[in-house]
This record gives C-alpha cells, structure tokens and sequence, in this order.
C-alpha cells in the first residue's frame, strides 16, 4: 500500500499535561475529515536536519476519529532529542508543520471477542486512549478490557482523570495505573506483575484463556512484556506491537 501524502498541519492549540509532556492539536486544512484507525500514527518532517529521514518523528494519534480534520499528540520531551526540543521550543500556537499519515496496524481486532490487555508506559498511552473513547462513542460490543498504565512517579500520570472517569462510563473497561517510584493509595511496581496476576486469576484448569495484548512504550518494557507474555502461554500471535516507519 502507498504511503499517504504528506500534508500541511496547523498547531492550533498546546496544553502541559505533565511537567514534561505537552497536548499538541494539529489541524489539517487540506482535509475536511482526517480518517484513522485508532492506534495509528502520524509521522512530521521536522526541520532539524539536512537528511529526511534524520527529520521524521512518528506520534501516535491520541484523539478518536470525530470527523474534523484535528488530531491531538501527546509529546514527551526527550532529554537530548532533536525533535521533541524542537517541538517544545519552537511548538506555538500557528506554528505550520508537515506531515504523513494516518499510518500503522496497531489497531483495534475486529470483532472484539477475547479480553484486551493494554499495557503501556509513559506517552504510550497515547494509541490506547483513541481505542477506548472509539469503543465508548461507537458502542463496540467487547469483552473485558485492562488498561495497565506503568510510569515512576505520580506527576506522570498521563489522563488519569478522564480514565478514571472512563473506568465508570464503560463496562468491562479496566484502568489500572502503577508507579515504579512513589507509594500511593493505587498500584506499585510494574506493569509486569499486574498482567501476569490477571492472567493467572483468569486460569481454568491450568489453561489460559484466550486474550490480545498490546504493547506501547518503553523499548525495555515491551522486549520484557513479549517475553513473560509468551510464558504465560500465549503465543507471538497474541502480541502486538507499535512499529513505526
């Protein structure tokens, strides 16, 4: 398949979610509509170095198709990284970019017929919180649903109200956050344990039941995250994974 066409993008709104992470809408006013799958990714051409491919930074989409032709990217900022400096110094309000996109497989099953389990770290929550408001908007039939949501400290974490809120609005939707860093009245540690022991709560006669996991975020946690999934008993099939291009 081709890939899209590489489009202006307008920034028509910034907002700090985190003490380092930024909310940047982008409009695209090429397109009446900018369609997408939830839990696919947008890829910007930056202007920070003579090669293209030394240019491009891939964001997942953290906004759910709503039929505008605006779509929201939550951006960490990136201690020595080129283009979230960038972003974050020179990211304002007008500010003309170009991009490509929508791109990437890392989407919803359809139909959804065995548990998902989200499990992310940092701004890898990003594809997730697209899938979960899609479901919600959309009425999707599904089955249980856990969105495990790793980070250090409590300042990180990233749309925790909206979650909690979306936890009460949808049944069967899950959302469990856990700190590596702080003690607080929710999850400690990380996100391995709390996959592994609703798993193992879930068994029948030592068998596992049937379920899709998904991966988004640090490099160490997913290469771990492949490796225990698979020892609980799922096979590579069951796992997946953003790749960006």
């Amino acid at each position: 398949m081709a890939a899209p066409p590489w489009r202006k993008g307008i920034i028509t709104r910034i907002e700090n979610e985190t003490p380092n992470t930024r909310r940047f809408w982008i409009q695209i006013p090429e397109v009446a509509s900018f369609d997408f799958e939830p839990g696919q990714f947008v890829t910007i051409d930056l202007p920070i170095h003579e090669k293209p491919n030394k240019r491009w930074r891939s964001y997942s989409i953290a906004s759910w198709p709503d039929g505008t032709n605006v779509i929201e990217l939550l951006i960490v900022l990136l201690e020595g990284g080129k283009g979230t400096s960038y972003l974050f110094q020179e990211g304002k309000v007008g500010l003309e970019l170009i991009l490509r996109g929508p791109q990437g497989v890392f989407t919803l099953p359809k139909p959804i017929d065995k548990d998902l389990y989200f499990i992310c770290t940092g701004t890898g929550i990003a594809p997730f919180r697209s899938m979960i408001h899609y479901i919600q908007e959309h009425k999707i039939p599904h089955k249980d649903i856990y969105l495990i949501f790793g980070t250090r400290k409590r300042d990180d974490l990233l749309y925790m109200d909206e979650m909690k809120r979306l936890e009460m609005e949808i049944e069967g939707f899950h959302y469990i956050p856990t700190l590596s860093r702080d003690q607080w009245e929710g999850c400690c540690g990380y996100v391995h344990a709390v996959y592994e022991n609703l798993v193992n709560e879930k068994r029948t006669d030592h068998s596992v039941k049937e379920a899709g996991f998904y991966l988004c975020g640090w490099k160490n946690m997913v290469d771990e995250a492949k490796l225990r999934i698979q020892n609980l008993g799922y096979d590579k099939k069951s796992i997946h994974l953003e790749l960006y291009g």
